[in-house]
């Protein structure tokens, strides 16, 4: 849409994404490692969903939760690859308004509901570990049940009001996002209007889900480190602290990256964008691709399931 007397475009129906500012030449092979980095997770969180139904030894809460974390992972990475990669490789730069809405919508819902599933994880070990005796009487099936639909319901309500304030907003300065793929700061930057409610509306979201998430899941963390290591027996302290490494590993990789992207939008004036772009990037790719490998790793059931698929495979072919 053409920018009228004032250089401000009204109610433009198409936004154009420009990839990674500054390395557009090299967009093509910054695709590539990209869309193996997909594949990869794709394949690793759908292996897992298929192992989690598949071995009834895995039908417990803590199991039960790292199938909704394999869910989230395909969807949040797959809300933004195919149209990323569409990019990168063959030029697809333009995306509707409503289209551009849609994936944000789709993007931070499921940031957010990653966040509450690592929260509900690590009070699940909470419990494992500081009050075995409760764990089966506190997470039935009707209470995991009603966490699923919470992790999910909590988010939605948060974000949709996000997605109507922009809506409210008709005038823009230009229709060129600066990133890969659609985010909230990145469409908020361009409207030539008081976006003051949008900024602290925001503001109050990232707080009141991942601040909140990552206090509680600190806490839940430091008590259970506090318990492991009042264990009288040294094999007891190793079980119970290997069982919490992958939990931690994901929950370090996820945060760390995540606040970087958040106040880099904000305070980060100095970084420079390709640097920003391309960590934002890897904050929605990492984490589904390290997940299935960190827990298949430390999954003693999954481990063997894998093993035995992949000997399964290779003795057609054995004399």
């Amino acid at each position: 849409m053409p920018a009228n007397l004032t250089g401000t475009y009204f109610n433009p129906t198409t936004f154009t994404l420009i990839g990674i500012p500054g390395l557009e030449d090299v967009q093509f092979w910054i695709a590539i490692p990209f869309c193996v980095m997909y594949i990869l997770a794709v394949t690793g969180n759908c292996t897992l969903l298929a192992i989690i139904k598949t071995e009834r030894s895995l039908h417990e809460p803590m199991y039960i939760f790292l199938a909704m974390l394999a869910g989230t992972d395909l969807v949040l990475s797959t809300s933004i690859l195919p149209k990323m990669l569409g990019i990168f490789c063959f030029g697809s730069r333009d995306i509707s308004f409503n289209a551009c809405l849609v994936q944000m919508f789709f993007i931070h819902t499921f940031q957010a509901v990653e966040s509450g599933v690592l929260l509900a994880m690590a009070f699940d070990r909470y419990v494992a570990i500081c009050n075995p005796l409760r764990h089966s009487s506190i997470f039935t099936t009707q209470v995991l049940s009603r966490i699923g639909i919470l992790l999910v319901m909590r988010p939605t309500a948060l974000i949709i009001p996000n997605i109507c304030l922009i809506k409210r907003l008709h005038f823009y300065k230009s229709t060129a996002i600066s990133h890969a793929y659609c985010e909230h700061m990145a469409v908020v930057k361009l409207a030539a209007v008081d976006v003051r409610v949008n900024k602290a509306y925001g503001l109050f979201v990232a707080f009141t889900i991942l601040g909140v998430d990552i206090i509680f899941i600190t806490v839940s963390y430091v008590l259970i480190l506090r318990a492991v290591f009042r264990l009288p027996q040294k094999e007891a302290r190793l079980k119970a602290f290997h069982t919490c490494t992958a939990h931690i590993c994901v929950f370090l990789e996820f945060y760390t990256l995540g606040f970087f992207s958040f106040f880099a939008h904000r305070f980060g004036h100095h970084v420079a964008p390709y640097i920003h772009i391309l960590l934002s990037s890897l904050y929605l790719l990492v984490p589904p691709l390290l997940n299935p490998i960190v827990y298949g790793v430390n999954t003693k059931q999954i481990r063997q399931w894998v093993r035995e698929m992949l000997n399964f495979k290779s003795s057609p072919f054995q004399n």
